[in-house]
């Protein structure tokens, strides 16, 4: 089930200030006696909206990395009279291999599900991503994707399977919230603090970050004047992905 309904990006959302204190209370994530870091995201962005830094992180540290996207995004704009979803498609796919280079990491590995379409297809993605796991999941592999309760359909059933390929493996989960940040309050009785652990990130990790989430212009810019081309990460959004600590429910 969703947590909440879809929510108006538009709109301003809980201030970033209140979930830095929030942040800031939790516990340190250690990275220690991790060998490898499987990072699934439900659109091309949202693997370095929510663990950009860790990805650069343990990049600087030899660990392996391989991301997973599982969707091309191509519904952002829907109704968009400068790009059909297939375009859309193509041009998020390109912006994410740029922002792989970005973070050091090869491009994603691709599933081609649906956008908007992923509980449809759980199963499926369950089934692909427990051969992922099969192949790099081991002792001491951790595998990162979007909170089961984050708010968004795609996200909520990439976390969904993603946990159920995991249960197969040594693999451990570490899920992150993208939607959350906005919809809830640190006293929302669904955030999980009890499970919360921050990241605190250095300076050249942070830098990653933010030269990778400058590639999806398609996100971040308008399109063109029309309101169907309107961005999707405003300034307001993306000030909550830009600061020097990352959130994960363990």
């Amino acid at each position: 089930m969703v947590a909440e309904p879809l929510i108006d990006l538009a709109a301003l959302g809980t201030p970033e200030r209140t979930w830095a204190r929030w942040r800031h209370r939790r516990p340190e994530l250690s990275l220690t006696g991790w060998r490898h870091l499987i990072v699934v995201a439900p659109h091309p962005d949202d693997e370095v909206l929510g663990v950009g830094g860790l990805i650069a992180l343990a990049r600087s540290r030899g660990l392996p990395v391989t991301v997973v996207t599982v969707t091309d995004g191509e519904a952002s704009h829907p109704g968009s009279p400068t790009c059909s979803p297939s375009e859309l498609g193509d041009l998020r796919v390109q912006e994410s291999r740029r922002a792989a280079k970005e973070l050091n990491v090869d491009a994603p590995i691709r599933l081609g599900i649906g956008d908007g379409r992923v509980a449809a297809d759980e199963a499926a993605v369950t089934d692909a991503l427990s051969a992922i796991l099969t192949r790099c999941g081991h002792t001491g592999a951790w595998c990162a994707t979007t909170w089961r309760r984050d708010g968004h359909p795609d996200h909520e059933a990439v976390g969904r399977a993603t946990a159920a390929a995991c249960a197969g493996t040594a693999t451990r989960l570490l899920e992150f919230p993208v939607r959350m940040w906005h919809w809830a309050t640190p006293e929302h009785p669904v955030v999980p603090a009890s499970r919360a652990r921050t990241l605190t990130l250095p300076g050249s990790a942070v830098d990653a970050k933010v030269r990778a989430l400058a590639q999806f212009r398609s996100q971040i810019l308008p399109m063109s004047d029309d309101p169907a081309d309107q961005p999707i990460l405003s300034p307001t959004v993306l000030d909550r992905f830009t600061g020097n600590t990352e959130t994960f429910f363990v």
